[in-house]
């Protein structure tokens, strides 16, 4: 029956995506990638801020308030964007080892794009497109290796977690990002460059916004002057940016030499990019703190004027669909939570085929960034692609068609989410062999045992949200923006937390695994299992990785 929904469901998405709208000539498309990155931190959404080209992005196309990514921390977030499906779908090895079929599935930081390049690259590049990557990766499935034979393995030169800068690991540095770029080619990029496998590494863990937007300006200028027949291009550019605590990012912009490819030999200005001294000038001439997030937002806005520029100076502005976005929210990644966790900036720019100056408020995820790919490139794609986005093209005018989405689904870890506009529903289930840890468990490990990707630190930060850790949270989104007051037992509510169980269950059906009670099988197991454990752990101090137990 499962396996029914899933063909039906891939099969209704094929469709609607060859029967919306599609432009005669196919546009070159620009994702702009960022991480950690909050509403506020834009100038359009009403930050107190200085980020005057993603302003007029704003200005010249639509803005959407209600752009959501699939998952909230980096791994599972990315996969999304790359195959425009849910990242529990997903059947790389380290992900099916981890979660085999017909298990409970634990999206998390543990899969990479399939070797059966079912993903954006591949298609597009098939479909015509010339297609490239720059920046940070963080889906190739290998993330966090730890030892030297693991970095063997996949032949990369070994760096320690507390390496020292020397000459050698420099050397390392260069020689694993040129790797990075063969990694990305075999999973079907045409072109790939200045990469960064995942996170910022020590010796150099600092942020160079300008070699990545670099190679950028590279790979559209080699577009356009390299491309047979006005061949049409795609580029994924994902900068480390804003990733790391406020401080980072001003001391960074004292390191322009360290790069993902170690220690560069000169200082890289791109063309048409505000430098870095410029940029803390215009951030001291209006009263904003570098080193309260001020430097990392405006030196992000840098990069996005010198994109937009080079494409003006090409001649291609009109003819490049260009959308900025983020891979999940900051303070409170790691949770389903809306307000800096799962909503994110979400900003498209077209001229003359997006419409200029438009707030939307339709229902728009990461997943539909790919369907939009394939239907404006014209891609055909084979009847195993697995595609849960919808086209954006429909949108484009201003206006919602009757038939656009009224819900979203979102999944982390133990935890699955359906949002409308007005409600907002949270599961959280553990599977058997986890219900085992957690009664095992010291309490000073619950906190982590118990969230949704069973880990500290990031896994934690949604206890700042009281309902944290409850199995079911039912809130009133358009009346309780910060998901406070759970409705789960008002009986006022009853009929829509009915609901919204079965706009879940449906949805988790499509992806052909078991989750809880609601779609039983498997390891899954209905929750009111750990009540008092959850209990004790609510009434925890929580700070980062530190806890402090109530007497």
């Amino acid at each position: 029956m499962i396996r029914k929904s899933l063909f039906l469901f891939v099969l209704s998405g094929i469709l609607a995506m060859a029967a919306s709208p599609i432009l005669a000539k196919r546009p070159n498309i620009i994702l702009i990638l960022t991480d950690d990155q909050d509403k506020e931190s834009i100038g359009a959404y009403g930050g107190d801020v200085w980020t005057p080209n993603l302003d007029r992005m704003a200005k010249e196309g639509m803005l959407f308030h209600n752009g959501f990514v699939t998952s909230t921390v980096c791994t599972p977030s990315r996969y999304a964007f790359l195959t425009g499906r849910y990242p529990s779908r997903s059947s790389s090895e380290i992900f099916m080892e981890e979660n085999p079929e017909g298990q409970q599935a634990f999206p998390s930081f543990n899969m990479g794009l399939e070797a059966d390049n079912m993903n954006v690259a591949a298609m597009l590049s098939k479909a015509g497109y010339r297609t490239g990557f720059v920046g940070k990766y963080h889906a190739s499935g290998i993330e966090g290796l730890r030892n030297k034979s693991d970095y063997e393995a996949y032949g990369l030169k070994y760096i320690a977690k507390n390496a020292k800068a020397s000459d050698d690991m420099n050397e390392a540095f260069r020689f694993n990002e040129l790797q990075y770029r063969k990694m990305l080619t075999d999973r079907g990029f045409d072109w790939a460059k200045n990469i960064y496998m995942g996170n910022l590494q020590k010796p150099y863990s600092e942020h160079n916004l300008e070699w990545t937007v670099e190679a950028a300006l590279e790979f559209i200028d080699d577009s356009v002057h390299l491309g047979k027949n006005d061949q049409p291009f795609y580029l994924h550019f994902c900068t480390t940016l804003v990733h790391g605590p406020d401080g980072s990012w001003s001391r960074a912009i004292e390191e322009p030499l360290v790069s993902g490819s170690g220690v560069l030999k000169s200082p890289i200005q791109p063309e048409a990019m505000l430098s870095r001294k410029k940029i803390l000038s215009e951030l001291k001439q209006r009263g904003l703190d570098p080193t309260k997030g001020h430097a990392g937002y405006s030196w992000v806005d840098a990069g996005v004027g010198a994109i937009l520029a080079k494409l003006k100076k090409l001649g291609i502005d009109d003819n490049t669909l260009v959308i900025f976005t983020a891979d999940h929210g900051s303070r409170l990644k790691g949770s389903l939570y809306d307000i800096d966790g799962a909503s994110v900036p979400f900003i498209m720019r077209w001229p003359g085929k997006v419409e200029a100056g438009i707030k939307s408020f339709d229902l728009v995820q990461s997943i539909d960034i790919t369907a939009t790919a394939f239907d404006l490139g014209k891609a055909t794609l084979p009847k195993q692609y697995a595609l849960d986005g919808h086209s954006m093209a429909p949108l484009f005018g201003g206006q919602s068609p009757e038939t656009w989405r009224d819900h979203l689904y979102l999944e982390l870890g133990f935890s699955r989410a359906i949002r409308t506009k007005e409600l907002k529903y949270i599961a959280t289930r553990y599977p058997e062999e986890h219900l085992t840890a957690i009664r095992k468990g010291e309490p000073k490990e619950l906190p982590a045992l118990l969230a949704p990707i069973n880990r500290a630190g990031i896994g934690t930060r949604g206890s700042a949200n009281p309902n944290f850790y409850y199995d079911d949270a039912l809130f009133r989104i358009d009346k309780d923006k910060r998901e406070m007051k759970n409705l789960v037992n008002d009986p006022e509510y009853g009929v829509a937390l009915k609901e919204m169980k079965q706009l879940l269950i449906q949805t988790i059906e499509t992806t052909d695994r078991p989750y809880g009670e609601l779609v039983p099988g498997g390891n899954a197991t209905a929750p009111g299992q750990v009540t008092e454990q959850q209990e004790l752990t609510r009434r925890m101090k929580i700070n980062g990785k530190i806890v402090t137990i109530p007497n």
